[in-house]
């Protein structure tokens, strides 16, 4: 009663019936999970509440656990609420009951090998399976089940180096999900934002995860232009069996920046036959994109169709809490202590991605070094001066004006008119908080600029535009591309 209907069916109601015990007068209840990042997430997001609706209903204590479940001895999902043995309000525990003693299984993940040189070399984990290069992969196109094959993984990029936040929250609670239950729910998952905000890292970590869950697993991540050079390729040389057997055969297929198929048709209708294919065998496919399915152009409708057919999720640029968070964890990583003050001015000064971010940091973090010096923020501002200097330099309100204009598609003219038709309305006070955010006017200067108009005028723009910002996910991905088109 307490969660969503979506949070419980994904992460509550699969759960199996537990072990229930008697321990020195306490009652213990474990819960055996298929896999640890359901473990890992049930264990911080619910199992205190859970402990605590347990210790009210028995009135008593009770001492709830979670473990991995053996493999071979998982049981089928739970269908009723209230597992068989749970004790329910006024019924007492056999008094020859036993505490559950929670065990973990034993996992014997695979030490993959990676391509040197970030290619998409296939890569093979386990005793005695011996790695391909690529140009070797389409010779043995049929491989049995014990021969796993991972195609391109970043090992780097993993749910344990990835900075939560609510940028990324929807996401990323998605992506746990699919590492978790491959095949299920959410298939295909549909990821969409801006440049360097984490969608490839996102991908790869669920990848990662899935790989250390089951090495055996045929996973293949790669660019959007890979696949379209690989028709390409087997096109020329007629040779579509193997196109099939590289992409048909996959558990997870995760291919990033699916916008670069617009207007190739041989290559949307390759991709349709593979994520048909891929479906029906309950593989999982994550995709990437810069703008939602719909917003695609030059694609197939029944392509944008499949790919809205499960879950379309956001990840928008991230707030100033969570680009601090992320430098002092980068930081730390580094074997570096980042004083908190310098993370909040090289946040406040480095607002378009994530990618940029981590490039500042590197600036700080180099410049410190090879100076001797300590992290400090006049260390930062001197280390960071030319990305300032550009990030200072005037952005005018003319040039606002006009991008604004170009991007919804009306007249330069319609921002200084007095016409109030919403298709004009909106852009134009986009544009009046634009100049706010990016510009050193004032608020009259603005109102003066956009028709003589009064300053609460702009106020109210402005202010409108912040909070819609915030919930409207469309928006905010445009005015994201907006600032970084004005910022050059």
């Amino acid at each position: 009663m307490e969660l969503p209907e979506q949070q419980f069916n994904t992460w509550i109601r699969p759960l199996p019936p537990a072990d229930v015990g008697l321990a020195d007068g306490v009652t213990s209840v474990c819960v055996r999970v298929p896999n640890r990042f359901m473990l890992d997430w049930i264990r911080t997001q619910y199992s205190t509440r859970l402990e605590s609706i347990l210790t009210e209903l028995q009135g008593g204590e009770v001492r709830m656990d979670i473990a991995l479940a053996p493999r071979a001895a998982m049981p089928a999902p739970a269908q009723a609420l209230r597992p068989p043995g749970m004790v329910m309000p006024g019924r007492a525990l056999p008094p020859n009951a036993q505490a559950a003693q929670p065990h973990q299984a034993a996992q014997t993940a695979a030490q993959p090998m990676y391509a040197p040189n970030g290619g998409h070399s296939i890569v093979t984990g386990g005793p005695g399976v011996v790695s391909l290069p690529q140009h070797q992969a389409s010779e043995a196109p049929h491989r049995t089940r014990s021969q796993p094959q991972v195609m391109g993984l970043n090992p780097a990029l993993t749910f344990d180096n990835l900075v939560p936040g609510r940028a990324n929250q929807m996401a990323r609670t998605a992506a746990l999900h699919v590492a978790g239950a491959p095949g299920q729910m959410y298939n295909p998952l549909f990821i969409y934002g801006g440049v360097g905000l984490g969608k490839t890292h996102l991908m790869n970590a669920v990848g990662n995860a899935l790989l250390a869950d089951k090495p055996d697993a045929r996973i293949l991540y790669l660019h959007a232009e890979q696949f379209i050079s690989d028709v390409v390729k087997n096109y020329q040389r007629k040779t579509f069996d193997e196109l099939k057997a590289k992409y048909h055969q996959l558990d997870l297929l995760l291919i990033d920046d699916v916008q670069f198929f617009a207007g190739k048709d041989r290559t949307q209708e390759e991709f349709f036959n593979a994520f048909e294919a891929l479906l029906a065998k309950k593989a999982h496919i994550i995709m990437t994109s810069d703008t939602y399915p719909k917003g695609l152009a030059n694609i197939d409708e029944r392509l944008t169709s499949r790919f809205d057919s499960g879950l379309t999720v956001a990840i928008e640029p991230p707030e100033l809490e969570m680009r601090v968070a992320i430098l002092i964890k980068k930081a730390a990583l580094e074997a570096i202590d980042m004083p908190e003050d310098v993370a909040f001015f090289v946040a406040k000064n480095v607002r378009a991605n994530v990618r940029e971010l981590e490039g500042a940091l590197r600036k700080v973090l180099a410049f410190a070094k090879f100076s001797h010096k300590e992290i400090t923020i006049a260390l930062a501002r001197e280390a960071l001066k030319d990305l300032l200097s550009i990030q200072n330099r005037q952005i005018s309100v003319e040039n606002i004006q006009k991008t604004v204009a170009d991007f919804y598609k009306i007249k330069v003219a319609d921002m200084y008119s007095k016409k109030r038709p919403a298709s004009i309305a909106k852009p134009r006070q986009i544009a009046m908080y634009l100049a706010k955010e990016l510009t050193q006017k004032s608020l009259p200067e603005i109102g003066e600029l956009f028709g003589g108009r009064d300053h609460t005028t702009v106020l109210h723009a402005v202010r409108k535009i912040m909070g819609e910002r915030g919930k409207d996910t469309e928006l905010n991905q445009q005015l994201h591309v907006l600032e970084q088109t004005l910022k050059g």
